[in-house]
């Protein structure tokens, strides 16, 4: 059975933290994101679980995490790591909505945040900009596949990308 949740997926920096607790406040909903979720079970950043651990020591707590959301969270916005569209049982979270924008655009907003250092310091991807460039040409394409709507946020206010998130799900 699917839950009655709005899965945020899309690139590392494309704003779905920020898009979770922009929503959150407005509609007065519960806000979780994965990556908090892991950072608090495991006790440590999630660079560290990479650096110690390893990619699919942390896949396999994603999919712990979705395995979670999908027995015990409902009516809640989850914003989600940029990989966590590859667990197994997305679609049975809840209504997966695609914060999409194009490459350059991510990655000029993190270089012109207020605080880019802290938020590139988080992507330490983006220290090598072609890779991080790779690595979103090969996501794009499932991203969309498992998207259940698809909105282009790229030069669009965040009230804006907050309405029409909720003018395009039927769960708050």
């Amino acid at each position: 059975m699917k839950r009655d949740n709005i899965i945020l997926i899309g690139f590392m920096g494309v704003g779905k933290g920020t898009t979770a607790r922009a929503f959150s406040q407005k509609y007065g909903t519960f806000a979780i994101d994965t990556d908090d979720l892991i950072e608090s079970l495991e006790n440590r950043s999630i660079p560290k679980i990479f650096k110690k651990e390893g990619e699919a020591y942390f896949r396999a707590l994603e999919q712990k995490c979705a395995n979670w959301i999908e027995s015990s969270v409902d009516g809640t916005l989850i914003s989600c790591g940029g990989g966590f569209y590859k667990v197994n049982n997305l679609s049975k979270l809840g209504t997966v909505v695609l914060l999409d924008a194009s490459f350059e655009w991510i990655h000029n907003r993190l270089k012109t945040a207020k605080n880019s250092k802290k938020k590139l310091a988080k992507r330490p991807l983006f220290s090598e900009p072609k890779k991080a460039k790779q690595l979103y040409k090969e996501r794009q394409k499932a991203y969309k596949k498992v998207a259940d709507i698809v909105i282009n946020v790229e030069d669009k206010k965040l009230s804006e990308v907050i309405e029409e998130i909720a003018n395009k799900t039927s769960s708050f």
